[in-house]
């Protein structure tokens, strides 16, 4: 394996804690997709991925793994009477303005000044849009460290196919046998695969398991501060 000179995050999940920053938000988005009809809003969970009484994630479900444009054709097939177009605007405006509450992992100014000291290009390739991974790294302090931002919208198309990785690899110069992909959904890991990144790497803060992740990770770690006993391994491999 070559030596990992460059690591790119998924964002929800990875560097936030899903549970903390997303339950409340995935139902204020059903309750927007049924236009404040309770059971409606239930039912519309439940087709998406999520428990509306327990808030339990199916694993790489639309809730869990998706883009806005996915989830909002999801939710208007389970019944939503609002337009995908619509639904795919107001949830992207929902989504922006939740950054704002989103509950990290870690401190993540220190964790990204620290991979950085350390001579790593970083970047964040999320399934949200672009505006609420740009907002989440200013609100958190790790901005001035990431070499790359790529969302649902930016233009290096969906996951889990590898644009968003060679999209990393063409903005640092890097190989995508240089690359890990670190992320908490079969989603990221299959973006990292389909890529050849160099390692894929899971991490346990989102909605997947050792279990469901297995398959498609190198490694999978209870969070990304685990990562950084893991580096010395991979910078010199």
């Amino acid at each position: 394996m070559q030596t990992i000179k460059g690591i790119l995050f998924d964002k929800d999940g990875t560097l936030l804690d899903y549970d903390e920053s997303w339950l409340p938000v995935n139902r204020e988005l059903a309750r927007i997709a049924a236009e404040g009809d309770a059971a409606l809003a239930g039912r519309l969970l439940l087709a998406c991925g999520m428990d509306p009484l327990t808030g339990h994630i199916v694993p790489d479900s639309l809730l869990a793994a998706g883009n806005t444009r996915q989830i909002s054709d999801g939710l208007v097939a389970a019944g939503s009477p609002l337009s995908a177009d619509e639904l795919t605007h107001r949830l992207d405006e929902l989504f922006a303005n939740a950054a704002e509450f989103s509950v990290p992992v870690t401190d993540l100014a220190g964790f990204f000044a620290r991979l950085h000291a350390r001579g790593f290009k970083l970047g964040v390739a999320s399934s949200d849009n672009e505006r609420s991974i740009r907002f989440t790294a200013k609100r958190f302090g790790f901005a001035e460290y990431v070499d790359y931002v790529a969302g649902y919208d930016s233009g290096f198309g969906v996951k889990p196919e590898a644009g968003m990785v060679l999209g990393f690899c063409a903005a640092t110069g890097l190989d995508p046998s240089e690359v890990a992909v670190v992320g908490d959904n079969n989603h990221d890991l299959h973006m990292g695969r389909n890529a050849n990144a160099g390692v894929t790497i899971a991490v346990l803060t989102g909605t997947g398991s050792r279990e469901s992740l297995a398959a498609a990770s190198d490694h999978c770690l209870n969070d990304i501060t685990e990562l950084e006993g893991l580096l010395p391994d991979l910078q010199f491999a």
